[in-house]
């Protein structure tokens, strides 16, 4: 995966902050054909993204260079406490974080996608357009959330997946929030540490989420006019009161979907949910001994979750749906917290066992019928 680094060992910056760096996007790789091969170009989508991505942070070089280093360092130091505190002791080597600014997000995200979805465009197949609008579209929105993204840990590039760091905007957020550097680092490093870990010992995970994309991708040949119908019943619910759950776009989608591809996708959610919400759960449990103001940044982090933001970003956070995620985060550590205080993080960790014992939509509500049906 090529594309602009945030500056490592010679870094440079403009007055932007960002790294004087060529974007080196190439083609990305073109995976098997799916059930949604050449809907979305996401060549396009990386390179309209890089095209359309706000600036980042006003900073020095030398500041950009230091926080490369720590953000590094951070991300080697938090495997440890994350393997102590989750009891997923994890055998393998440390891997080197990838430290990226946000074009470079934009463009290991889209390589990420045309590998989980199998949408690269494939020469020819359907014309020498197929897959643009729909590209450009996910290019405007790679845009956007490259700006919200603090790191991310993606299973599906290289043997052992990568672990991403967006520096600008961890520093971006440390300012804004007031806390000391050092210690935001290394909390936002035990949350997406957290994440490789949790695929490193349950090795089925990535797996069972590339089957439920795919069946989400499965063409089908039912009536137009049964798709609308569950169009027009979304509707009427919201114009009662009755929300879905999943929010914004992914809720109006979830609202066309025949019953299978609803299901994926609420399998997909659910997944979710627990991933972050345990990641949430391991960052503050890892306690002051490590990160010495571990409660001060979450309450200034949790306080930043709840401010409205300007009209433009809330209503792309709207339709994105990513107040609904940030509210299923919520719910996910919610469960954690309850279930490891209920049987401890050695019987909680059967969860990673297979599909099965993971929680379903009615559990995350409630942990304690999740440990019933589980655990026994």
């Amino acid at each position: 995966m090529t594309g602009p680094e945030f500056p490592a060992a010679r870094p440079g910056a403009d007055d932007r902050g960002e790294a004087l760096v060529s974007t080196g996007i190439r083609e990305l790789p073109r995976p098997a054909k799916s059930g949604l091969a050449g809907s979305v170009d996401w060549s396009l989508a990386a390179r309209t993204g890089t095209l359309l991505v706000p600036s980042g942070p006003k900073t020095s070089r030398y500041s950009a260079e230091q926080a490369v280093v720590e953000l590094a360092a951070a991300s080697r130091r938090a495997e440890g406490p994350v393997r102590e505190v989750s009891r997923l002791l994890d055998s393998s080597a440390i891997p080197e974080a990838r430290i990226v600014d946000r074009p470079g997000w934009i463009a290991a995200a889209a390589e990420s996608m045309a590998q989980l979805t199998g949408t690269g465009v494939e020469s020819g197949a359907k014309g020498r357009f197929a897959g643009k609008p729909a590209g450009l579209q996910a290019g405007a929105m790679l845009a956007f959330l490259s700006t919200a993204i603090l790191g991310q840990y993606d299973p599906f590039s290289g043997p052992d997946g990568t672990l991403l760091l967006v520096a600008p905007n961890i520093m971006a957020v440390e300012r804004a929030l007031g806390v000391p550097p050092s210690d935001f680092r290394l909390w936002v490093c035990l949350h997406e540490v957290t994440h490789r870990v949790q695929f490193s010992s349950a090795p089925w995970l990535a797996d069972y989420m590339q089957r439920n994309v795919e069946l989400l991708g499965e063409a089908g040949d039912e009536p137009m006019a049964d798709v609308l119908g569950r169009l027009a019943e979304a509707v009427r619910d919201r114009r009662r009161g009755i929300e879905d759950p999943a929010g914004g776009m992914v809720g109006l989608l979830r609202a066309t979907q025949a019953e299978p591809q609803r299901e994926a996708l609420d399998r997909l959610l659910m997944l979710g949910t627990l991933l972050e919400g345990h990641a949430d759960h391991i960052m503050d449990a890892v306690g002051p001994a490590v990160v010495p103001s571990v409660t001060r940044i979450r309450s200034a982090f949790d306080q930043r979750r709840k401010r409205p933001g300007n009209p433009l970003q809330r209503l792309l956070r709207a339709l994105l749906g990513m107040d609904a995620k940030v509210a299923q985060y919520v719910r996910g550590k919610a469960f954690v917290d309850e279930v490891v205080d209920t049987v401890g993080m050695e019987r909680f960790n059967t969860i990673w066992t297979d599909a099965e014992t993971l929680p379903r939509t009615d559990e995350i509500g409630e942990p304690h019928r999740w440990v019933t049906r589980v655990l026994g």
